[in-house]
């Protein structure tokens, strides 16, 4: 593991320079919290999927399950790579930075602000692109978060949406850009 600085976006709880996050299988993120938030219904799903064939499911939900399906395949087949519920989504550039600092806000997530980073863990960069809605039929699910984390080229020639994964220890270095909007 090598140290590396990044820029993150603070959204959702607030960040003070030289506080540290630990972002590991024992320290999850609010990915996880929100997935086991929906823990029932998936299962429920899983148990009866005939039940829900009809059924739009809820946007939670269909992350919840596009989360799980992500992590089972990132367990089995890149276990090197940083889990989406136990790490940091992070950027390389500022610009890169405000682009989903103003995203964030124009959603109304609470967004604090930008802070430069120092990562001491596993990073990984994907495609935001690949992420996909969950659905009720798991061998789809399997198939689109293989694809994900198999990380190749889009079939359609659309350009990458940089998304970079961050564990381990983490420290807020710099507040770089107050943004506080929607707190």
């Amino acid at each position: 593991m090598e140290e590396q600085y990044f820029y993150h976006v603070i959204s959702d709880v607030p960040k003070c320079v030289g506080e540290h996050l630990i972002l590991d299988e024992d320290h999850p993120n609010g990915v996880f919290k929100r997935i086991q938030e929906q823990k029932e219904m998936i299962e429920d799903i899983a148990r009866n999927p005939e039940k829900y064939k009809d059924e739009e499911l809820s946007y939670p939900v269909q992350v919840a399950i596009r989360e799980l399906a992500l992590e089972k395949v990132r367990k089995e087949k890149y276990p090197q790579y940083p889990s989406r519920m136990a790490s940091l989504y992070v950027s390389k550039s500022f610009s890169e930075a405000e682009q989903w600092g103003d995203y964030f806000a124009k959603l109304g997530r609470p967004t604090y602000g930008i802070a430069r980073i120092r990562v001491n863990g596993n990073v990984y960069e994907g495609d935001a692109y690949k992420c996909f809605d969950g659905v009720i039929d798991e061998d789809e699910n399997l198939k689109m978060a293989e694809i994900y984390w198999e990380n190749g080229e889009n079939e359609d020639g659309r350009e990458r949406i940089v998304e970079i994964l961050a564990d381990g220890d983490i420290e807020f270095v710099e507040i770089v850009k107050e943004i506080n909007a929607n707190i």
